[in-house]
């Protein structure tokens, strides 16, 4: 039986990742590390309107359960490499938001030296390989990452998120076969909200269950509440076990929802009001927030100085970067190659 089917019919059998009962320590995790996002991005669109932050600005909040719910589930070692609604998935990991808010700013003490901006943050350090500007561009980049892991026999994995508009680049076809020839160590994720830029899925492709594209290439391939955490990590831990036991890559549908538009720039005439508010009802913080109160695993006033400790670190994230130095203009002609003396023409 190929594997597409199997996962196809039987996505309700139970497995030792499905049943798992989560802990009080990662139910809090899953919160402080969401309201971050949210807040980050919050303050992020407040500064973009006072022209603090210039460029592009595309926010992830909505989204906040796709990375939290993944990062819990993964390993230390494990990489990671997304689009360019980036500023979420290395908070989720633990990137100081000081230097994430300063790359907004296009400061020298951002994360890529204020070189990146809004659409490339990047962390080593924490194995964020960066969020990339051009669509579908990472994921054959998350496909190389993962042959390099098994090549190098780390037990390691790469997990490759994108929109739902990157699912009709060729570079999505040609990753998915490759990967799933060689069997790479890979988790492909598609970050379905609905909308890629401002067309929605029904009116860009004839396949509207976008996980069954993966089926074309025998892969296991499903798709998950992209709302919950909890389905989130569970989806995610069942992946990761199959790519450290060498049987290849998965194909997840996250199916989520972004609350604001595309980017800053964004009118968001193509859906209404009433919609907006009818996914909030779902709102991934204010579940988790619920669920922790309903668990008793913290008091309201516990979860209050959370929030304020979120509310604090994005505080000073945005004092460092407004005191943070421009990089010198010498800047952009470093960092191009790994040689450092390469004799390439300036002039």
């Amino acid at each position: 039986m190929p594997a597409t089917t199997k996962a196809k019919n039987e996505p309700a059998v139970a497995k030792k990742s499905d049943s798992t009962e989560f802990s009080k320590e990662t139910y809090l995790y899953w919160y402080e590390s969401m309201q971050l996002m949210r807040k980050f991005e919050e303050k992020a669109g407040q500064l973009y309107g006072m022209q603090k932050i210039k460029g592009f600005c595309h926010l992830y909040i909505g989204q906040e359960a796709c990375a939290s719910g993944t990062v819990s589930a993964l390993q230390k070692g494990d990489k990671y490499i997304t689009a360019y609604r980036d500023h979420g998935h290395p908070l989720a990991l633990g990137t100081d938001p000081k230097a994430i808010m300063a790359e907004l700013y296009g400061k020298e003490t951002g994360t890529t030296k204020g070189k990146g901006g809004s659409m490339h943050i990047f962390d080593k350090e924490h194995n964020f390989m960066g969020g990339h500007g051009i669509v579908g561009a990472q994921v054959p980049l998350g496909a190389g990452i993962a042959f390099a892991e098994k090549y190098n026999k780390t037990g390691n994995l790469c997990i490759a998120y994108m929109g739902d508009g990157a699912v009709r680049q060729g570079a999505f076809h040609e990753a998915l076969n490759l990967a799933m020839l060689w069997k790479l160590p890979v988790i492909f994720v598609i970050e379905n909200n609905g909308y890629a830029m401002g067309t929605s899925v029904q009116r860009t492709s004839n396949v509207h269950e976008l996980y069954t594209l993966g089926e074309a290439y025998d892969m296991p391939s499903e798709p998950v509440d992209g709302m919950r955490c909890e389905d989130v990590h569970r989806a995610v831990a069942r992946a990761a076990e199959r790519a450290r036991a060498g049987e290849g890559p998965t194909l997840l549908e996250f199916r989520t929802y972004r609350y604001k538009g595309h980017s800053m720039s964004d009118p968001q005439k193509y859906r209404t009001k009433e919609e907006v508010e009818q996914y909030k009802q779902r709102d991934p913080v204010e579940i988790t927030r619920q669920t922790i109160l309903d668990k008793k695993f913290a008091t309201e006033k516990e979860l209050e100085e959370i929030d304020n400790k979120v509310i604090q670190q994005v505080e000073e994230s945005v004092k460092f970067a407004e005191e943070s130095n421009f990089p010198d203009p010498s800047e952009a002609l470093t960092d191009v190659y790994v040689q450092t003396d390469y004799p390439f023409i300036m002039d």
